[in-house]
């Protein structure tokens, strides 16, 4: 019982950072229609794109009986992972913000993270990792 629990946790986790990605491109896409950046072509493609993306990311969560607002983590003092369904829409005031608001705003606007993570297993640190990340947006990188 114990295996099948964390198997669904880990499935609930897996499943949760790939909707919000989808979330997250879903808001960069209506970022630049708005702007006009995107052909019809390209707005159609994205839209079938995020649409089957969304249906298996439902399909999965059915073979794996999980809830897809389970999907939803909350992540105490931080707040919830995503919007409430339909409530966000970029650059509009959303009274329960989110950490998918809170990516959306820092891919938009652009941030380095500088940084360095030690990984471990039983009080042994195992993996070190020294970061220096760029997170913004395609449509703010300048070509080479």
């Amino acid at each position: 019982m114990g295996m099948e629990k964390s198997q669904t946790g880990l499935a609930v986790l897996v499943l949760s950072v790939v909707e919000l990605l989808r979330q997250l491109m879903e808001a960069q896409i209506l970022r630049r229609m708005e702007a006009q950046q995107l052909s019809e072509a390209e707005i159609e493609r994205a839209g079938h794109s995020l649409q089957a993306m969304e249906q298996q990311i439902l399909q999965l969560c059915d073979m794996l009986k999980v809830d897809p607002d389970d999907l939803n983590l909350d992540l105490g003092d931080f707040g919830k992972l995503l919007p409430s369904r339909g409530s966000y829409y970029p650059d509009q005031p959303n009274p329960q913000a989110s950490v998918l608001e809170l990516l959306d705003r820092l891919i938009t606007t652009g941030i380095v993270i500088d940084g360095q993570v030690d990984i471990g297993l039983a009080q042994l640190d195992l993996i070190h990792l020294q970061l220096k990340v760029l997170l913004t947006s395609t449509a703010k990188v300048e070509p080479p």
